[in-house]
């Protein structure tokens, strides 16, 4: 049984819609990333960087796996199962980079984008011009990769996973899907996938609240995991 930390935000998303389309058996734990969960004692142990998701494969019930970070995550169950990704070869690394861009570009800078559109309490207007255009420009390298294919890699696979959630927030990027028609249909067609259906239900419950997420999750320093630990350590007394 594989046990995923989860929060419906983009990178949550992406574990969720891999272990349904893999059809392996998990459970929820559910962390409220805007109640300061992620800095819980005993979830810092498991995700040290104070993120979701992570994931506890109990595949030995003496030394289980544990992981953080979507992209480990991801490579982790596409080598458990052999789906959804290349094996080691020329295709694995052409795979790969794109996997990568995603890590390093286009959920980075999309969190930014989130930031100065929907959640800084000021309107700064050179974040949010800088942060919509460099999605712009994302948009634009995306739509080209798939001008002439279904899918980012050849067959679908976890790069269109990694891809899809974020995409998915377009209108919070300031990004309108008909300028990118690559992109749309691209992004119509893994809508339609069952077990990216199933795995948006999971997240349909979830009431976020803006100042909750606000306060919790912007502005952090060295001293905010310590702040919630006594907090919480607070409450459970």
């Amino acid at each position: 049984m594989i046990e995923l930390f989860f929060f419906p935000s983009p990178n949550g998303m992406k574990i969720a819609m891999m272990l349904e389309e893999c059809e392996l058996p998990y459970k929820i734990t559910c962390i409220d990333i805007t109640k300061g969960e992620q800095f819980h004692p005993d979830y810092m142990k498991i995700s040290p960087n104070c993120k979701i998701p992570a994931m506890i494969d109990h595949i030995d019930a003496d030394e289980p796996i544990s992981l953080f970070e979507s992209g480990a995550i991801l490579l982790y169950l596409a080598n458990k199962t052999g789906r959804f990704f290349p094996p080691q070869g020329t295709a694995y690394y052409q795979a790969i980079q794109w996997l990568f861009w995603q890590i390093g570009h286009l959920g980075p800078m999309a969190g930014q984008a989130h930031y100065f559109r929907e959640f800084c309490e000021i309107s700064d207007t050179h974040g949010i011009e800088r942060f919509t255009n460099e999605m712009n420009r994302l948009y634009a390298v995306l739509n080209t990769k798939l001008e002439n294919q279904d899918f980012i890699f050849e067959t679908y696979s976890i790069v269109d996973i990694a891809c899809w959630p974020w995409i998915k927030f377009h209108q919070w990027q300031g990004q309108d899907l008909c300028d990118f028609p690559a992109v749309k249909n691209w992004f119509e067609k893994v809508s339609t996938r069952p077990a990216v259906i199933r795995a948006e239900k999971l997240g349909t419950s979830t009431k976020v609240d803006r100042d909750s997420y606000r306060n919790v999750l912007h502005n952090q320093t060295a001293d905010t995991a310590e702040k919630y630990r006594h907090s919480l350590q607070n409450k459970n007394e």
